[in-house]
């Protein structure tokens, strides 16, 4: 009896290499794409911009520079007004899978010019998200918008830090309050205010920016944000319950075309939900803290493909069938929708030069419109700033009694501080003023064309790379 001995050919050697170099490759291509989601976004700022500094949120608690590489620390833009004023603070980019609260910060960076007081701009608030996006989501990395001079691309990260940074997460996240969330949460920045000095890198930029809002005595924070269509707060203004003057007073300013377009709702912080920005930020400091929503249907449940259209137009067939088969104004989709035959995709393209009202109608939430509202919104709540507590402060000069004068600041949120007892009032002028913007049909328009990129101004790169006049 013989025995037969099979040997190898060479084509396994073959096919074991080839596969092997394509692995290699690979490799090296997602590396290659992953690096760039820590490369900095372009923000354009050039010799008639109001951005008169540039800031590090590191100034505020100096650990971010240490942890994980300076992966949390982020940049802070100072616009001053010409005029004396209070101090307004906006965080773009908390939730980094929310664009348009980043484009809206964006926007205001390169186009606004107060007149009146200072506004400090977080573009990126959790640079730690914009370095990954959330699994199982399949959400691009990257989104592009035509300007007319060319095409500016935009990063589009995840809800929460990037777990490279922080991790593992535990079973169960307990806030500092006490209170006890999902694990994951504990990469949310917005459940981990008011933060912790040297806690994770999270909690290590909670408290850098709290530490800002006191340091700089914001007389305002606004923080942008966007959530599923389905959420019942979409639209609406989350404040903390000392910032109901300048939140019932805002609806005198919100021009018509915004309201017809989009139903302005507002609620009060609830005090047994914690870390959220407007509740911790509220209570903490002495600042007035607001959170706006708008709609955005990437973030659903209900929509298909999470592409780079549904990022920039807000055109879901799923949702725009939801929409009209309601029939009824619906909390959830936050818009009026006739019932009648279906508005496919190729129908609301055919009309996306429709006015803010007709897109709304059709049952799309394009990122131009959700930026405008953001933007829009900022200036009235700006606007209402200067009128309820402007008129306060005048109301106090002329009471009768100290005790008078107490009871008109602690009725708009600018009476005794709860951090040191001091008069918020006293440290206050009452005026914020942001200056002229365009009109909310017009940046539905025409919002990309505001931000064309030029080659003959500073960008943010500038600021890394060491060689920018106005880092401080």
């Amino acid at each position: 009896m013989t025995l037969e001995v099979k040997t190898k050919t060479p084509v396994n050697y073959i096919t074991a290499a080839v596969l092997l170099i394509l692995c290699c490759v690979m490799f090296f291509v997602l590396k290659g794409q992953f690096e760039t989601m820590s490369e900095p976004e372009l923000v354009y700022y050039g010799k008639n911009s109001s951005v008169k500094a540039i800031h590090w949120l590191s100034e505020w608690n100096p650990r971010l520079k240490e942890t994980r590489g300076g992966a949390g620390d982020t940049l802070v833009y100072e616009l001053r007004g010409e005029e004396e004023g209070d101090t307004i603070i906006i965080f773009g980019g908390v939730h980094a899978n929310e664009p348009s609260g980043s484009v809206a910060a964006i926007y205001m960076v390169e186009n606004l010019h107060p007149k009146a007081g200072t506004v400090y701009i977080l573009t990126h608030t959790n640079a730690a998200g914009y370095t990954c996006t959330d699994p199982q989501e399949a959400s691009p990395m990257f989104y592009t918008v035509d300007t007319g001079a060319g095409e500016r691309q935009f990063r589009f990260g995840s809800r929460v830090s990037n777990p490279i940074y922080q991790w593992p997460d535990p079973d169960i996240y307990v806030h500092t309050s006490g209170q006890k969330l999902a694990g994951s949460e504990t990469r949310n920045l917005n459940r981990c205010y008011p933060g912790i000095e040297d806690g994770t890198i999270t909690e290590q930029v909670a408290y850098a920016l709290t530490e800002m809002v006191k340091d700089l005595d914001a007389a305002v924070t606004i923080d942008l944000h966007e959530a599923s269509p389905e959420y019942k707060t979409i639209n609406t203004t989350v404040f903390h319950s000392r910032a109901n003057s300048i939140t019932s007073a805002r609806d005198w300013y919100i021009p018509e075309d915004l309201e017809d377009a989009a139903h302005m709702g507002a609620e009060v912080s609830p005090e047994n939900f914690r870390g959220l920005s407007h509740i911790e930020l509220g209570t903490w400091t002495d600042t007035l803290a607001m959170l706006m929503e708008t709609s955005n249907p990437s973030q659903g449940r209900e929509h298909g493909k999470t592409g780079t259209d549904l990022v920039v137009n807000g055109i879901d067939k799923f949702y725009l069938r939801n929409n009209q088969s309601v029939g009824i104004q619906d909390k959830r989709y936050g818009i009026e929708v006739d019932t009648g035959e279906f508005v496919d995709e190729d129908t609301f393209v055919a009309a996306n030069d429709s006015s803010a009202e007709e897109m709304t109608a059709l049952g799309a939430r394009p990122l131009s419109m959700r930026v405008a509202r953001h933007v829009i919104a900022t200036l009235a709540y700006a606007q209402s700033y200067t009128d309820s507590i402007g008129t306060a402060l005048e109301d106090a000069a002329a009471a009768a009694t100290e005790e008078d004068r107490l009871a008109i600041y602690e009725e708009v949120g600018i009476g005794k501080s709860s951090l040191d007892g001091s008069i918020i009032a006293e440290r206050r002028t009452g005026i914020i003023d942001l200056g002229e913007l365009p009109s909310y049909s017009d940046l539905c328009a025409n919002l990309y064309k505001y931000l064309a990129p030029s080659d003959e101004v500073e960008t943010s790169a500038d600021v890394f790379a060491g060689t920018s006049s106005l880092i401080k």
